[in-house]
C-alpha cells in the first residue's frame, strides 16, 4: 500500500501556530473514496504531518488511485477550514478555495516518491523456492 508526501512552504518562527491548525484538524468523513464515475477506487490508511522550519510535509498511507485522493479530499469541509486557517502562514499564497484549485495545489506538490519498502516487499517475505 503506497505513500504519498505533499509539501508545503510556510513561514519559519510560526511552528506553533501550525502545529495548533493540525491538532485541531476535522477528519475526513469517510476513509473510502470513489473515482470519477462514483465506482470505489480506494481508501485513505492514515496520514501525518511533519514540520521543521519553513517545510511542512503531510505524508498520505492509501491504497487505490492516488489522482481521487486529490478530489475526495477537495471535498472534505474540514480540508477547506485547515487551508483557511494555514494561509497566513504559506510563504507563498496558492488558490484552493474551490474543489478545482485544491486539487491542483495537491498534484503540484506532490513529492516525487523515490522509494518505498513494506514489509510485503521485504526478501523474508518472498515464497521459498
Amino acid at each position: 500500500m503506497p505513500y504519498a508526501a505533499i509539501t508545503y512552504r510556510v513561514k519559519p518562527g510560526h511552528e506553533e501556530e501550525i502545529a495548533a491548525i493540525f491538532a485541531g484538524f476535522q477528519r475526513v468523513d469517510t476513509p473510502d473514496f470513489a473515482g470519477k464515475g462514483g465506482a470505489a477506487a480506494g481508501r485513505l490508511l492514515g496520514t501525518a504531518v511533519f514540520l521543521k522550519d519553513d517545510v511542512l510535509v503531510r505524508v498520505i498511507h492509501y491504497e487505490g488511485d492516488f489522482s481521487a485522493v486529490a478530489r475526495h479530499m477537495a471535498a472534505q469541509k474540514g480540508v477547506h477550514v485547515l487551508e483557511e486557517k494555514l494561509a497566513p502562514y504559506l510563504a507563498e499564497e496558492r488558490e484552493t478555495r474551490s474543489d478545482q484549485g485544491f486539487a491542483e495545489y495537491f498534484r503540484n506538490a506532490t513529492m516525487r516518491t523515490v522509494s518505498q519498502l513494506t514489509i510485503d516487499t521485504h526478501p523474508a517475505a518472498a515464497p521459498a523456492s
